[in-house]
């Protein structure tokens, strides 16, 4: 397939630059994908679309202030750099601005010098392999020092960091958000939970890969950066019972999908695991375990409208899509919601 078989026309003003208040007042799309047939909601109503025994699958990642500003130490030069994925205590993949300052050997300090790093080597997509050096708790400076890595397209500023992050974030590690989880209060949750409906918990660390553009004709061609994932042994548990009962799977977000996609056998039993994961699921892929998907609005010719369309078949997503600009839905990381049942 060709990526241009998935672009339709986004006005740049629809993309949402803040997050809706309270969090479940956002819009809510539902499509089915076996009728194409559209309905507008609200998203606190996607409870009613829950059916008692269904299982509800969360990412609990939490997002790092993974974005750091800092200077060149011997000419004093301003630099930024974006953490991606820990190598190992002190080492990290990261995306830097600009690149050209930042050489092999070159050293950088953050802060007053509390933090300081060195270039280490060159990654096969341009960014670099850095080592921090740094007395003390390296979580308690980056919180010091880190904003949060919010996409390019956002320009207004966030003055609620956990605006940016799900009511039931746990598990630091993501660059960014899971984004189709910004939409649930505790309240729904515990609504949603009060109907009988199960919820199960998966963490898959979010890269900025997830959003990197496709720069190849055929899409089949594209490699998909790996990014970290892990599902216990209760949470499996509850997605396989939910299987042996005969309900559905519901993925909250691509992030949840592609986790359990990756660690479901042929039958969509999970394993409990961790690992990598560059799975790239697009049109002519068959789901084994997910069987309805909570997502947000994505941009054109993603890797992430290309896994919806796998899901729903490209024409259906790509006539909702239209239908949504339209409408005026807001697009993107703050923008409205999407059930696909």
């Amino acid at each position: 397939m060709n990526v241009k078989d998935f672009y339709f026309d986004l006005p740049e003003e629809l993309i949402a630059q803040t997050p809706i208040e309270p969090r479940d007042m956002s819009r809510l799309m539902v499509l089915d994908r076996k009728t194409g047939e559209i309905e507008h909601r609200i998203f606190k109503d996607i409870i009613e679309f829950l059916n008692e025994g269904d299982c509800l699958v969360l990412n609990n990642s939490r997002v790092i202030p993974a974005r750091l500003f800092g200077v060149k130490e011997d000419t004093g030069a301003n630099v930024e750099f974006v953490l991606l994925k820990r190598i190992d205590k002190d080492k990290w993949e990261t995306l830097v601005k600009p690149g050209k300052k930042a050489r092999i050997g070159s050293k950088f300090m953050f802060g007053d010098g509390e933090l300081r790093c060195e270039v280490l080597d060159n990654t096969e997509s341009g960014g670099r392999i850095i080592e921090f050096k740094y007395e003390g708790v390296f979580e308690q400076i980056l919180d010091r020092l880190g904003n949060m890595p919010l996409p390019p397209y956002i320009k207004a500023e966030l003055k609620d960091r956990e605006r940016y992050q799900t009511v039931y974030s746990k598990v630091e590690g993501s660059a960014a958000a899971p984004t189709a989880g910004l939409h649930f209060t505790n309240e729904l949750l515990d609504r949603i939970k009060n109907k009988g409906v199960k919820i199960a918990y998966l963490t898959l660390h979010v890269g900025l890969g997830t959003f990197r553009p496709v720069k190849v004709e055929n899409i089949e061609e594209h490699k998909m950066h790996s990014e970290f994932y892990m599902i216990d042994e209760e949470n499996a548990k509850i997605i396989n019972n939910t299987k042996k009962n005969g309900k559905r799977i519901i993925a909250v977000g691509t992030t949840s999908c592609r986790t359990l996609e990756t660690a479901s056998d042929e039958n969509g039993y999970v394993k409990p695991q961790s690992g990598w994961t560059d799975i790239f699921i697009y049109p002519g892929y068959n789901f084994k375990c997910v069987d309805c998907l909570i997502t947000n609005f994505h941009l054109p010719e993603s890797t992430l409208i290309m896994l919806v369309s796998a899901l729903a078949g490209r024409e259906k997503v790509l006539n909702a899509y239209n239908t949504a600009v339209k409408e005026k839905y807001r697009f993107f990381s703050f923008g409205d919601a999407m059930f696909i049942k």
